[in-house]
């Protein structure tokens, strides 16, 4: 069994069996490439030679320069691949079976304020041709809550603004519908028929919503240093990602009342544990819940 043939399968499997993004493809890819140059060196070791006593000098090795959640993120990844060979019958055992991830702790995401929000807007320079594109987008990442991969993948088929909601194909290219309100619905329309409209777009490109000056797709990597730069003009001190607004759209639904189980649908989380993490930022609507619920409140 080699190494390259391998990895080529788990590719494969994750793509069209599990339907996975290509980063997130390509993140389980770079964790066995590391594990691999790591643990193979000069002698060669196949993966189906791999033993438990591999793991933990990676382990060892890696815990010199890499956080907890690093770690984790890695083991994940590799253990996946020895799931996918042990689901082949490639191999008899998985070798990370009694290895435990590193204990990580929770961090609460940093969220925006509505007045902070409105900063960044404002400070968009609208003399310039972008300018429709990236209030959409800012409209877009906290009025709906999206990811950045699902950003820059959305299409103009999937909105359906006489029906007031937009079609977002999240992780897994699992798909979810939801609600956009007149404000977000009112600058993409602007985008679509002004500034877009001026761009030549590439045959390929012509169904995507967010476009560069080349009329190709915007990329992850662009939608960030978009942010980076109006969070530097706004002077806002904060550490602020395209993520910040997934979080703060999060946050002031629950802030607002909306139940846990209505944000892991708009989030599009798999388990519900993974919204509970904005439960932690809001003491007040816990405090509310309990003096509206509670017999001795």
């Amino acid at each position: 069994m080699k190494w390259n043939d391998s990895i080529k399968q788990f590719e494969d499997y994750l793509k069209i069996e599990r339907g996975y993004s290509n980063n997130s493809i390509n993140s389980y890819k770079n964790d066995v490439l590391k594990f691999k140059k790591i643990i193979c060196k000069d002698t060669i070791i196949n993966p189906n030679k791999i033993n438990t006593n591999h793991i933990k000098e990676f382990l060892f090795i890696i815990s010199k320069n890499l956080s907890a959640s690093s770690q984790s993120r890695i083991i994940s990844g590799i253990r996946n691949f020895f799931d996918y060979l042990l689901y082949e019958k490639l191999i008899t055992q998985n070798p990370l079976d009694l290895i435990e991830s590193p204990k990580i702790s929770r961090k609460l995401p940093c969220t925006l304020s509505l007045a902070e929000i409105n900063i960044l807007i404002s400070n968009i320079d609208f003399s310039k041709k972008e300018a429709e594109r990236n209030l959409a987008i800012i409209e877009l990442l906290y009025g709906c809550g999206l990811r950045v991969s699902e950003l820059v993948n959305l299409k103009i088929s999937d909105l359906f603004f006489n029906e007031n909601f937009i079609k977002v194909t999240g992780k897994g290219n699992k798909q979810r519908l939801i609600p956009i309100g007149n404000i977000t619905k009112i600058n993409v329309n602007n985008y679509l028929n002004n500034s877009r409209n001026q761009v030549n777009i590439v045959n390929e490109y012509k169904d995507h919503l967010f476009l560069n000056r080349r009329g190709k797709k915007l990329t992850r990597a662009m939608i960030f240093t978009i942010i980076k730069n109006l969070v530097k003009k706004s002077d806002l001190k904060k550490t602020i990602s395209p993520h910040t607004f997934r979080h703060s759209f999060a946050t002031h639904l629950l802030e607002n009342g909306a139940d846990l189980k209505t944000i892991q649908q708009l989030l599009g989380h798999e388990s519900i544990t993974t919204t509970e993490i904005y439960m932690h930022l809001d003491n007040k609507h816990l405090a509310d819940s309990l003096n509206k619920h509670h017999p001795r409140a």
